[in-house]
């Protein structure tokens, strides 16, 4: 009996420092989560593009939204799907973003995968060229170098 006893013992604590590094391994996933996935409904490629998709309710279907540049284009993309898949009551990632038309009439997957991805290449364009005007205006610019070799032009001379 008394074997009984400290084996239930030792399978308690031993239960419990499962407990424990499962927790453990929970919270450090769920880090690792945020800071793959920063918005609902993306994820990041292997080689860096960002995904976005969505299931449609009542279905094991999911509906393609398109890869994206910046997580930010993919994010507006799937918070368009969402918003025409389950209305104002949806969670979004930008509620002060979407774009709300009078129409909210059911709409078909393809027609909301339309709508989603012309936003999110909209923002996906806007954030890229952001970006690089951005790294521009940062860079130093090295002034050109004037070809010695050739005659100045009488256009651009400075005298009147």
């Amino acid at each position: 009996m008394e074997g009984g006893c400290c084996t239930s013992t030792s399978t308690r604590s031993g239960s419990e420092t499962h407990k424990r590094k499962t927790r453990q391994q929970q919270h450090h996933h769920q880090q690792q989560q945020q800071q793959e996935k920063p918005y609902r409904g993306i994820r990041m490629r292997k080689w860096g593009k960002w995904v976005a998709e969505i299931r449609e309710p009542n279905k094991r279907s999911r509906i393609w939204l398109g890869s994206y540049t910046t997580p930010i284009a993919a994010a507006r993309a799937y918070d368009t799907a969402v918003f025409y898949l389950r209305g104002p009551s949806a969670r979004l990632n930008f509620p002060d973003l979407i774009f709300q038309e009078d129409d909210l009439r059911d709409m078909s997957a393809a027609s909301i995968r339309k709508k989603a991805t012309e936003v999110g290449a909209r923002v996906d364009a806007l954030q890229v060229a952001l970006h690089a005007s951005e790294s521009e205006s940062n860079s130093v610019r090295i002034p050109e170098k004037p070809d010695l070799n050739k005659y100045p032009n009488p256009e651009s001379s400075d005298e009147g």
